[in-house]
Order: C-alpha cells, then sequence, then structure tokens
C-alpha cells in the first residue's frame, strides 16, 4: 500500500498511488493491493495488441483505480466501469475527474452489468476486466475478520466458496465481449482451478491462461471468447 497523504477535502479521505495514477480512496472502497496490478498490466497489455479505440468494462470498479489506470496508459481506450453502491461511484467519478479523463471514462452505478442497461454495449467490449471480492463469507468472520476493521464488506464478500460474483461474471460477461475479446479477473490464492472449471463449463472461452504473482501463485484469469461460427 501506498498512502501518500491525508486529504482534508472529503471525511476520511486520503489519496494513494496505484499504477503511476493517484487515486482518492475513502472509507466506502478497497485499498488497491499490489497483485491487482497484475491485472492492470495484463489488461494493457492485451489493449496495446489490439487496434485503438478498444472497449472497455471494469466491473467492481470501487476507487475506479483499474479502468483510470487502463484509460492513462492507453489513451485511446474508451472505458466503461462499474459498481454497486452510490459511496463507491461518487469516489471514482472524483477521481476520473482528478485525472481528467472523464470524458473517457463512463461510471455506472449497478448489479454487475446491469449498470449499464440502455447503453448498448451488448458485443461491443474488447475487453472486461474485474477484481471482485473474492473471500468467502466464513474466513471474513474468521481468521480474514481484520479486513472489515477500515475497508467495506463489499469489497470483499465472495459468498460461501469466495467465487460468487465470479460465476456471475464469467456468466454476463459472454454478452457483452466481442467474439475475441478477452475477460481478465482476480481470484484469491489458492482458487485457481476452481476458476479453470468455471471458464471450462462456460463454453464460451478459450482455455484459460494466468498471471502469476511474485511468489508465482496463479492470482489473475485471462480468457479469450471464442468466435461462435
Amino acid at each position: 500500500m501506498h498512502i501518500v497523504e491525508n486529504n482534508g477535502g472529503k471525511s476520511g479521505s486520503r489519496l494513494h498511488r496505484f499504477m503511476d495514477i493517484e487515486l482518492e480512496l475513502g472509507p466506502a472502497v478497497l485499498v488497491p493491493r499490489e497483485e491487482t496490478a497484475i491485472l492492470g498490466n495484463a489488461a494493457i497489455a492485451i489493449l496495446k495488441d489490439r487496434a485503438p479505440g478498444a472497449h472497455v468494462i471494469d466491473m467492481c470498479c470501487g476507487s475506479g483505480n483499474l479502468g483510470l489506470a487502463i484509460a492513462s496508459k492507453v489513451p485511446s481506450a474508451r472505458v466503461w466501469s462499474a459498481d454497486l453502491t452510490d459511496s463507491t461511484v461518487a469516489v471514482a467519478r472524483r477521481n476520473a475527474d482528478r485525472l481528467g479523463v472523464a470524458d473517457r471514462v463512463t461510471i455506472a452505478q449497478g448489479d454487475l452489468f446491469g449498470a449499464f442497461d440502455g447503453l448498448d454495449l451488448a458485443g461491443s467490449i474488447d475487453l472486461v476486466v474485474c477484481n471482485p471480492p473474492y473471500i468467502s463469507s466464513a474466513r471474513l468472520e474468521g481468521d480474514r475478520s481484520e479486513l472489515l476493521e477500515s475497508e467495506p464488506r463489499e469489497a470483499f464478500d465472495g459468498g460461501p466458496y469466495g467465487l460468487s460474483i465470479h460465476q456471475r461474471l464469467i456468466r454476463e460477461a459472454q454478452a457483452f465481449l466481442k467474439p475475441g475479446g478477452w475477460l481478465a479477473f482476480e481470484f484469491g490464492e489458492g482458487q485457481d482451478r476452481q476458476v479453470a472449471a468455471l471458464l471450462a463449463r462456460a463454453r464460451a472461452y478459450a482455455p484459460v491462461s494466468f498471471a502469476t504473482d511474485i511468489s508465482n501463485a496463479p492470482r489473475v484469469a485471462i480468457a479469450r471468447k471464442l468466435d461462435p461460427a
């Protein structure tokens, strides 16, 4: 974590550096971890191999860190970000304004892809990225309860097995991705086999590849949507 200073403008807010951009954080949002930069760098590498003007969705955007890092480092990209709560969305919108990319980053509020109802994005997206909650509810009541002391439960609670949002993400992203588009998302240490099984069961993606952390543990899944033809 790299908290750089207090920000007196908003109660409880502070500034944080992630992938060379400075973000406002607050009690309503997750503090971006170093593992999430693995996802961000993988996303940028994918986009640099695609034509300019890529369309990107950043799901479960929190402070907006992933979508805003992508928009900052890939100036031709158009990003749609979403999260569930109004307080989180407000922070992400302030960060888009702070970084001067609000003209290319739309931040919507809603339940996963339902946030984009009426925007006509189906079948138009080159890349979906997501850092979903992935800790089981039971662990948040036990050995990981310290996480809830200063950050919101919604940022961590992934349901009974930690993969409830992943299941929906894999299923619902299909309608938004172009054939040949990419889905990339973070997951918890030791969840790679379950993630691979979920993607295989969807029968909509090529075999998954994984990006690893500094200890060589898989932490990011990268899967290409198959062409139905």
